[in-house]
């Protein structure tokens, strides 16, 4: 694995993310090599690195929320809208929120999915929002989420992730949105 990130990420972030990440050979499936996240967000000081690494080139008062993306998402932008001093929305799976909600559905390599937000109690006309997750793969569902927040008329900032798969087009499929990737598989 070697560094990808933009200028503003630290080469420690990347040596945290792969002196603590965990590849697991032929998970879900044979030739696709899984690679779990989980012992880094375990480690106070590799998760401390992944978070500034998420928000560098954010400045305080750049953005009005931190959105994660259901579920590790969730885990991370936390953390980052902590660290921006702003508040924290949660993408959901869909069924997981009572009606009405925001909602915008995509497809997957292996079916189809749908994003949510609550239509009610949250007003996000005009917002800045920093979207962030733990893996860009395709992109169905960093596109989704960005398209969900347009739908509701905020602005989408920028896009975050830890990890980055590439060749397999989601950079592409996210062209136009600021996107900081901390490192490749």
């Amino acid at each position: 694995m070697k560094g990808y990130g933009t200028s503003g990420v630290s080469p420690g972030v990347v040596a945290a993310v792969e002196r603590l990440m965990r590849r697991v050979e032929d998970f879900p499936v044979a030739g696709v090599q899984f690679c779990d996240l989980t012992p880094v967000l375990a480690d106070p000081e590799g998760f401390d690195a992944v978070v500034a690494g998420l928000a560098a080139g954010h400045e305080i008062g750049s953005v009005d929320y931190v959105a994660g993306l259901d579920a590790r998402g969730f885990l991370l932008a936390g953390a980052v809208a902590l660290r921006l001093r702003t508040g924290v929305l949660a993408i959901r799976k869909a069924g997981k929120l009572p009606p009405p909600v925001h909602s915008r559905s995509y497809e997957l390599e292996y079916g189809a999915a749908t994003l949510e937000l609550p239509a009610d109690g949250l007003d996000l006309s005009g917002t800045r929002i920093l979207v962030v997750d733990d893996v860009l793969a395709t992109g169905g569902t960093l596109g989704a989420a960005v398209g969900l927040l347009d739908d509701c008329g905020a602005v989408v900032t920028g896009l975050s992730v830890v990890l980055e798969v590439p060749g397999l087009g989601g950079r592409d499929r996210l062209s136009g949105t600021p996107l900081t990737c901390l490192t490749v598989a």
